[in-house]
């Protein structure tokens, strides 16, 4: 299945039906009067967040939604059926936007949060309810009420706890794969990752969402690349690892790349707490590890975790970090039946 993490789309909610004109002619019947019902209301347009969905490909072929209006009054004061509500279901995570791309008009961050974006047209006064006592045989009525239509932008940001950033092949896919469920492609080139990819990691009784989004590049916030159109996935994360790849140009240069650009992106990136993580260590001897280490302190990094996406070295550690930035451990259940708490001792960087 493709990523498509942006669409926009049109939507109409449904008209009112009109209000009926009608008159009783019934035999025996001494006086007949109005007897025309008013019309049905339109349908609604309807947003439900929904789990299970992870992209936004199907509007990419569905772009119009239009809901069913309300049914003309008939005689005997018969009202109209009103219009069945249109129910559009989106990812969880998905903001709803104003065709100014500015302004945001719904968050769905739940499964099963709901959200009544166009009302549907209320039907329209059959000419029974016109009947007055100097107002015998109205013939007056009223049309049902126009529907409401607009365009919007549906923006998905995947609900991560996790998100994991840096520049291209510092080796985010094979990390990703290492930890969690995922099977990332992996290649020795720049940007093997081209859509973000969500893994759900296992770790001391405890299970947490991890996010890594395509490499990002020097100038990444003003369009550079392709990780900045994918940066608003991790605007709700709650920690973020910077992997760095100590094999690479300058890993003190490569930190202040990521960090300039978490800064120059906003949306509080750069306010997020981060673990610095030295990959690929499996390829250099001790000596450069330390050297390089201190040299990233020295950059500004308050603790790097050294490890090896490849091989799982110093992983652990990584995830007990993290951990310990997410909410109170949740409570798991063994075959047996008997319930345990997650692990919660304390963690130390290498």
């Amino acid at each position: 299945m493709h990523f498509l993490d942006q669409a926009k789309v049109f939507i109409r909610a449904g008209a009112g039906g009109p209000g009926a004109v009608s008159f009783r002619r019934e035999k025996y019947v001494e006086y007949g009067g109005p007897d025309g019902g008013d019309g049905g209301k339109g349908g609604d347009i309807v947003f439900e967040a929904v789990a299970g969905l992870n992209t936004l490909i199907d509007f990419r072929y569905s772009q119009h939604f239009k809901a069913p209006r309300g049914t003309g009054g008939m005689g005997k004061d018969r009202t109209g059926a009103a219009g069945k509500d249109l129910v559009i279901k989106v990812p969880v995570g998905t903001q709803i936007i104003a065709d100014d791309q500015e302004t945001l008009l719904a968050d769905l961050t739940e499964a099963g949060q709901r959200i009544t974006l166009l009302e549907g047209g209320m039907g329209g006064r059959g000419n029974a309810s016109y009947k007055t006592s100097t107002n015998r045989a109205p013939r007056q009525h009223q049309p049902g009420m126009p529907a409401e239509e607009m365009y919007v932008w549906l923006r998905l940001k995947l609900l991560a706890d996790c998100g994991l950033v840096g520049l291209p092949n510092a080796g985010k896919s094979t990390f990703i794969n290492q930890v969690s469920n995922t099977k990332a492609k992996v290649g020795d080139y720049p940007f093997t990752t081209l859509r973000p990819q969500l893994g759900v990691v296992r770790h001391r009784n405890r299970e947490f969402v991890l996010a890594d989004i395509p490499g990002l590049i020097s100038g990444a916030a003003d369009g550079a690349g392709i990780g900045d159109r994918f940066l608003g996935h991790i605007e709700r994360c709650r920690v973020l690892i910077h992997l760095i790849d100590i094999n690479g140009t300058d890993p003190a240069e490569a930190l202040q790349v990521i960090e300039e650009e978490l800064a120059a992106y906003g949306m509080g990136l750069d306010e997020k707490p981060r673990l610095i993580a030295l990959n690929k260590i499996d390829l250099v001897d001790k000596e450069l590890v330390t050297a390089f280490s201190k040299e990233l302190k020295a950059a500004g990094a308050d603790k790097v975790f050294p490890i090896s996406g490849a091989t799982g070295k110093g992983v652990d550690k990584l995830m007990d970090a993290v951990i310990a930035h997410l909410p109170a451990a949740t409570v798991t259940e063994r075959p047996g039946g008997e319930q345990e708490q997650a692990d919660e001792k304390p963690w130390s960087p290498l």
